[in-house]
């Protein structure tokens, strides 16, 4: 990357043709480079093009699309607008992620595009014209964050080739296309933040090379399927978070041993944990794991001189109680079972995660005592149990783990006295809060002081974590209507009332005066005696 800022008087010609163009990175804009213009109409020479991240916030010009040489295009990280109406796109290699197009989904006629990002735009209306591609070696098509809507055609047999395929955060409706399980080259799969309901079409499991898998905040049902842990053994990331999914955890999942990320929270998923959890091998064991879930995409119908194409995934993960983008899968390993209904204790074979960075399994209805061996999960750094029905003492292990920077055991029924360790006192009373017979620091100075009064009832799975702060809020705001429109409306209906209303607002202001007067007199006597007695 680059400062260099390139500034060209208007109507300047380039003495030169070039075939490639690399500027990522410079100052071109605000404007649109028009001297590209002489490269791309006279000699057809320029093949490859990119302007990313130049500080372009102009429109593309309609001549550019006219183009019927360039095979790579990269515009991305830019505020670039406008529109494809009546446009045809021919570039094999197409990015324009990060911008302003408006509108809706651009045609593309090129016999070998390769690579489409369209993601991070406005673009507007259905996907349908996905199925008229008909070629054969598309391998990335990323529609993600738009305000794309409607049903997603079921038109995948005719795009086999894809490797990823993105069509996150929009406004997509319907079930999940079965034809989706004709892509058997897909190693990335992102539906996340769309209103997809139904249940998993069976076909999936045909995608036996996925590694990533998110089909987050959606209204999907059913159980979890048992071939998600059969079939999709590749899989690093999985998450089925905010859907509807019910009954219990299958034990198949436990065969993920590649899985360094499970989200299942926000469900309706029951029955207690599955022992065998500890068979992901990489939370269990130190292993070297990739930092990032690279795809790279074959250069087909692409210069040779052309660097190697790679779609880098970014997973939506909730960390300490916020939801942060992790393009670095390799950094985190995670479970997160949260807001469900799952019952029972914690499987001691938990303990044998050793790598594991983040455990969440609040808001749900797990009884028992918290694992005494839970210090050796060594790498964690957050720790939620909050909201259940766990008894008994905390564990004396739990002050050996130093990397601990969140923790919550609220809202249970532990009692004794919290562990001494310069890591459990630092952490907030909040923590600890409410519990029955929890005592010493941070709680209190030290356990002999009264105890502290008894727990309220725990918020389980039972109650949606978002419902509860919604219906909150919603009810607070529901009686303050009522309850001030029932006056107004006895008021203006009930003459008595309306009268009774007047006259004690006419005493309250006679009150008020007569009050006030008599201060006034009273404080200027006083005034007139201290002068009196000083002279």
């Amino acid at each position: 990357y680059t400062s260099l800022t390139l500034k060209f008087n208007t109507g300047w010609i380039p003495p030169f043709q070039l075939s490639q163009i690399n500027l990522c990175s410079c100052k071109l804009g605000p404007r649109f480079p028009d001297w590209l213009r002489t490269q791309m109409e006279i000699l057809l020479v320029l093949e490859y093009l990119d302007i990313s991240a130049s500080g372009i916030s102009d429109s593309v010009p309609y001549w550019f699309w006219d183009s019927h040489g360039l095979d790579f295009v990269n515009m991305s990280f830019n505020q670039i607008s406008g529109t494809f109406l009546n446009k045809s796109i021919r570039a094999g290699y197409l990015d324009l992620s990060s911008n302003n197009f408006s509108g809706p989904l651009p045609s593309f006629s090129s016999m070998f595009p390769a690579s489409i990002n369209l993601s991070k735009n406005k673009f507007t209306g259905s996907v349908s014209r996905i199925c008229n591609i008909t070629t054969e070696f598309l391998e990335l098509l990323d529609l993600s964050n738009n305000l794309f809507s409607g049903l997603v055609p079921d038109c995948f047999k005719i795009l086999g080739s894809l490797i990823a395929l993105n069509l996150a955060d929009n406004s997509f409706t319907g079930s999940l296309p079965s034809s989706l399980g004709f892509l058997t080259r897909l190693e990335m799969l992102s539906l996340r933040g769309n209103k997809f309901s139904g249940e998993l079409p069976s076909s999936i499991q045909n995608c036996t090379k996925l590694k990533f898998l998110d089909l987050s905040d959606n209204e999907l049902s059913g159980e979890v399927p048992m071939w998600i842990g059969q079939s999709l053994s590749r899989l690093v990331f999985l998450s089925l978070q905010r859907n509807q999914f019910r009954g219990r955890i299958p034990h198949q999942l436990c065969g993920l041993k590649y899985l360094q990320i499970l989200d299942l929270s926000v469900n309706k998923i029951s029955d207690t944990i599955p022992p065998c959890i500890n068979n992901f091998t990489s939370m269990a064991e130190k292993v070297s794991l990739d930092r990032r879930i690279e795809h790279h995409l074959s250069d087909e119908g692409l210069s040779a001189s052309f660097s190697r194409v790679r779609y880098v995934d970014e997973a939506l993960f909730t960390w300490k109680g916020t939801k942060q983008r992790y393009p670095q899968l390799g950094l985190l390993l995670a479970i997160d079972l949260s807001c469900n209904k799952l019952t029972g204790e914690i499987p001691e074979e938990l303990n044998r995660l050793q790598e594991l960075v983040a455990l969440n399994l609040s808001r749900n209805f797990i009884t028992g005592k918290i694992l005494q061996k839970i210090g050796h999960l060594r790498q964690l750094e957050v720790l939620d149990l909050s909201r259940n029905k766990f008894s008994g003492n905390i564990p004396t292990s739990l002050s050996e783990l130093t990397f601990l920077s969140t923790l919550d055991l609220s809202y249970n029924d532990l009692s004794g006295k919290i562990p001494t360790s310069t890591q459990l006192q630092s952490f907030d009373p909040s923590s600890f809060s409410h519990n029955r017979g929890l005592c010493g620091p941070p709680v209190s100075p030290n356990c002999s002081m009264v105890e502290p009064p008894p727990s309220k009832p725990a918020v389980g799975g039972e109650e949606d974590c978002d419902e509860f702060m919604k219906w909150f809020y919603t009810g607070m705001g529901l009686g303050f209507a009522v309850g001030f429109w029932g006056v107004c409306s006895v008021v203006f209906f009930k003459r008595s009332w309306r009268h009774s209303y007047y006259r004690y607002l006419d005493n309250a202001k006679d009150w008020v005066y007569v009050s006030f007067v008599l201060l006034k007199a009273r404080l200027v006597r006083r005034t007139k005696a201290l002068s009196t007695s000083c002279t």
